[in-house]
C-alpha cells in the first residue's frame, strides 16, 4: 500500500491532535479532577497512535502508546492528576512534535525516548501499586472515590437501611454490543435501586469509550446474590463482582448537603420499583444534536489558493483594462457590462480574500505552554489571558508573525513580570497576569502584548543605550518618554544583567521591529513604571492587493501605499524652509523633511511650476514629504514582486500593471523614512 499520498492528511491531522492534547492538558492543570478533559486527550492520543501505526511510524505509535496508558490510569482514577504528572505528559508531546516536524521535513520520524517511555511506565505502575495498597488496607472504601456529597448519600442510605454496592461487570471478550449490554444492566439495576455512580460516566459506556469491564455503585435492599443472578441473565456477561459498602469512612458534610442527601434518599425510597431509565435518552438526544451541528470542511492545499489567488489578480488588471477601454470608448451598453463585471469581480475579490484569511488562534495556541514553561524555569507564576483570537489575518502575515510575536511574550516574562516574592512586596497580587490581544481596525489588525509587571526604566534603557554607544549623553537628553521607548528596538540592546536561555543576548526586538515593518506594519510602546507595558502591533489585513494613491513623476507612474499616507498637500515653493542641507516645510507645527523622488530615482523632469506636490507619508512616529509631479488617484492594485533579479532595488516594494498597460512601481515608504 502506497503511503506518500496519505502523508499530507496524516502531518494535518497530527499537528491538530497535537494541538487539542497540548491545550486540553494546559486545562487540566487547573482542573485535575475534571475527567472529561483526560477523556478528550485520550481521544486525541489514541488517534495519533492509530494513524502513526497504520502510516509506519513505530516510534511515534509507542511513544503515544506509553502515553495513552498514563491517561487511561489518570481516567480510571487509578493515579491522581499532580504536576509532576503533566510534565511527564508535556515531555512526551514535545517528543512527539519533534517526530511529527522530523517526518514533515522527510525524516523517518525516529527518536530515542527510552528516559521518557521509563518516566511513564514508572507514573503507570506507581498508580496502580497505590490503588492496590489503598484496596487492601481499606476494602470497605472499594475502587471507586467518592466526592463529598456522594459519600454523605452513602452514609445516610446505610442508616436507613439501604445497602450500598459496588457492582463491577466485566462483559465477554467477543461482545458486539458493549454499550446494548451496559444499558440493559442499568436498567435492569434501576427497577429497584438507583446508581449514584459509575467509573467509566455514562456517555463514555454509551459511546463505548471502556474495555470490557465498567464499575456502578447502586442502592437498593435487594441482596447481593438477588442482584448478581438478575444481572448474570443478561446476554454476554462473563463475571459480577459485588462489593458492599459501609459508612465507616468518616466525613464532613454541609447542612444544606445532609438536607439534599436526605431527598435523594427518599426518592430512591419512593421511586425503587417504579424508575425507570433516562440517561440513554438523554445523552442520545445529545449527540444527535451534536452529529446535525458538525461543520462541513474540506482540506485544501494551500498551493491551490495561492494559484486560485494569482489568477483572480491577473483579472483584476484586466478589469482595469477593461475599465480603460470602456472610458476611451464611451458605449453605454460596454459601459453597464463593465461596472456589473466590476461588482461581481469586487464580490468574486472577497470570498477568495476570505478563503486565504486563517484565524490568529494558530498562532496564539503555541503560547500558553510555552508561557507555563518559562514560568516555571523562572520560577514566577503567570496568568495567561487571549482575547480575539478568532480575529483573522491572511495568511502570509500569519507565517510571518509568530516568531516576532514569541520574542515580546518571552521578553515580558523574562523582563517585565516580576517573581512572587517582589510583587509582594510591590502590594501586587504574587500572580502577574500578561494578555495577548488581537482586534480588527479598518483595514488593520492590532495584535497587543500587555503585563502588569515592572514597566519599563528610563533611567535604566538611557543608561545602555549610551553604554552601548547607542545614543550619545547630549542627545539623551532632548528625547522624548515615546523616543526611549523606542531605544529599545536599537540592535544589540538589552538591559538583562545575564545571558540566559530565555534574553540577554541582545539579539530579537530590532527582528521584531524589522519583520513587522517588512509586512507593511508598525510595533509601538506604552509603559508606565511600575505597572506594566504594553507593545501594540498594527498590521494589514493582506498583502497581495492594496490601496494606494497613483503619483506621476515625469512620464513615470508611481503607486504610493495608502496605509502609510497621511495627507496629500500642495506647496508653495517659497514656503520651503532649509535646514542642515535639507529641504523642510512645517507641517501643523511639525517639521518635515522632503524627499524628491525625481532625483531619487532620477526621472527626467521638466517641472517649472511655482508648487510642489506633496504627499506626507508615516513610519512609526516619523514623518516625511514625498514630493511628486501630480496626484492621479487612489486606485486597488495587485502587488507582484520584481523577481529574483531586482531583489534589492531601494524603496521600491514591487510592481503593478495598471488599466492602460502602464507598469507602476509601488513605493516603500519605510525604507525612505531612516
Amino acid at each position: 500500500m502506497e503511503m506518500n499520498q496519505y502523508l499530507d492528511i496524516f502531518l494535518e491531522e497530527s499537528k491538530e491532535h497535537l494541538q487539542t492534547c497540548n491545550e486540553k492538558l494546559l486545562e487540566l492543570e487547573k482542573n485535575p479532577d475534571d475527567l472529561s478533559i483526560v477523556n478528550e486527550i485520550f481521544r486525541s492520543a489514541h488517534t495519533l497512535k492509530g494513524m502513526s501505526a497504520t502510516m509506519g511510524f513505530e516510534d511515534l505509535a509507542h511513544l503515544t502508546h506509553k502515553m495513552e496508558n498514563v491517561l487511561d490510569a489518570l481516567r480510571n482514577k487509578t493515579i491522581r492528576v499532580t504536576p509532576e504528572i503533566v510534565d511527564a505528559l508535556f515531555l512526551a508531546m514535545e517528543s512527539l512534535e519533534e517526530m511529527v516536524v522530523s517526518i514533515e521535513s522527510g525524516g523517518d520520524g525516529k527518536k530515542d525516548v527510552s528516559h521518557i517511555v521509563q518516566k511513564l511506565e514508572m507514573i503507570e505502575k506507581g498508580g496502580i501499586l497505590e490503588t492496590s495498597n489503598d484496596e487492601s488496607s481499606d476494602e470497605s472504601f472499594g475502587q471507586q472515590e467518592y466526592d463529598e456529597y456522594e459519600q454523605t448519600i452513602i452514609n445516610q442510605s446505610t442508616e436507613q437501611g439501604f445497602h450500598v454496592y459496588e457492582i463491577t461487570v466485566t462483559l465477554r471478550s467477543d461482545c458486539l454490543l458493549k454499550a446494548a449490554r451496559a444499558f440493559m444492566v442499568f436498567e435492569l439495576l434501576e427497577q429497584n435501586g438507583e446508581i449514584i455512580k459509575s467509573s467509566p460516566s455514562v456517555d463514555l459506556l454509551e459511546e463505548e469509550k471502556f474495555d470490557y469491564q465498567f464499575i456502578v455503585t447502586y442502592i437498593s435492599k435487594e441482596e447481593k446474590e438477588e442482584i448478581r443472578k438478575k444481572i448474570l441473565k443478561v446476554s454476554e456477561i462473563e463475571a459480577v463482582d459485588i462489593k458492599p459498602l459501609s459508612n465507616e469512612q468518616p466525613i464532613k458534610a454541609e447542612k444544606n448537603s445532609v438536607q439534599e442527601v436526605a431527598a435523594t434518599v427518599q426518592a430512591v425510597e419512593k421511586e425503587a420499583a417504579s424508575r425507570q431509565p433516562k440517561k440513554g435518552k438523554e445523552k442520545k438526544s445529545t449527540k444527535t444534536w451534536q452529529s446535525k451541528a458538525s461543520t462541513k470542511t474540506i482540506r485544501v492545499n494551500i498551493d491551490r489558493l495561492d494559484i486560485l489567488m494569482n489568477l483572480f489578480e491577473e483579472l483584476v488588471i484586466d478589469k482595469g483594462r477593461l475599465e480603460q477601454i470602456s472610458k476611451d470608448l464611451n458605449h453605454a451598453e460596454l459601459k453597464e457590462t463593465v461596472e456589473k463585471m466590476s461588482r461581481v469581480s469586487g464580490d468574486l475579490q472577497n470570498i477568495i480574500l476570505n478563503m486565504r484569511m486563517i484565524p490568529i488562534e494558530t498562532v496564539f495556541n503555541r503560547f500558553p505552554r510555552m508561557v507555563r514553561q518559562l514560568a516555571r524555569d523562572l520560577n514566577k507564576q503567570i496568568e495567561l489571558e487571549i482575547i480575539g483570537a478568532e480575529t483573522e489575518l491572511d495568511r502570509t502575515v500569519i507565517d510571518e508573525i509568530g516568531d516576532p510575536l514569541v520574542h515580546l511574550i518571552r521578553n515580558a516574562i523574562d523582563h517585565g513580570i516580576e517573581t512572587p516574592e517582589v510583587r509582594i512586596q510591590k502590594g501586587k497580587d504574587e500572580q502577574g497576569k500578561l494578555i495577548l490581544r488581537a482586534y480588527h481596525s479598518g483595514n488593520h489588525v492590532f495584535i497587543e502584548i500587555e503585563d502588569d509587571g515592572a514597566g519599563i526604566n528610563h533611567k535604566k534603557i538611557l543608561h545602555k543605550a549610551i553604554e552601548r554607544g547607542i545614543i550619545t549623553k547630549e542627545a539623551s537628553e532632548t528625547l522624548t518618554e515615546k523616543q526611549i521607548y523606542e531605544l529599545i528596538f536599537s540592535s544589540g540592546f538589552s538591559t538583562a544583567e545575564k545571558i540566559s536561555d530565555v534574553s540577554g543576548r541582545g539579539v530579537g526586538l530590532d527582528v521584531v521591529k524589522n519583520t513587522i515593518e517588512s509586512l507593511g506594519g508598525n510595533i509601538s510602546i506604552d509603559s508606565e513604571e511600575g505597572k506594566g507595558t504594553l507593545f501594540s502591533i498594527q498590521l494589514p489585513l493582506t498583502l497581495s492587493i492594496i490601496s494606494v494613491m497613483l503619483v506621476e513623476i515625469g512620464d513615470e507612474k508611481y503607486g504610493i501605499p495608502i496605509s502609510s499616507i497621511i495627507e496629500s498637500l500642495v506647496v508653495r515653493k517659497e514656503d520651503i524652509l532649509h535646514t542642515h542641507d535639507y529641504k523642510v516645510i512645517d507641517y501643523r507645527g511639525t517639521i518635515v523633511p522632503l524627499v524628491f523622488l525625481e532625483e531619487l530615482f532620477e526621472v527626467p523632469t521638466k517641472s517649472e511650476e511655482d508648487h510642489y506636490s506633496v504627499v506626507v507619508v508615516k513610519k512609526g512616529d516619523k514623518m516625511a514629504g514625498l514630493v511628486v509631479d501630480s496626484f492621479i488617484g487612489q486606485q486597488e492594485i495587485v502587488l507582484k514582486s520584481l523577481g529574483q533579479y531586482l531583489t534589492n532595488v531601494f524603496a521600491i516594494s514591487g510592481a503593478t500593471i495598471l488599466g492602460d498597460g502602464q507598469v507602476a512601481l509601488i513605493i516603500d515608504c519605510n525604507a525612505l523614512i531612516k
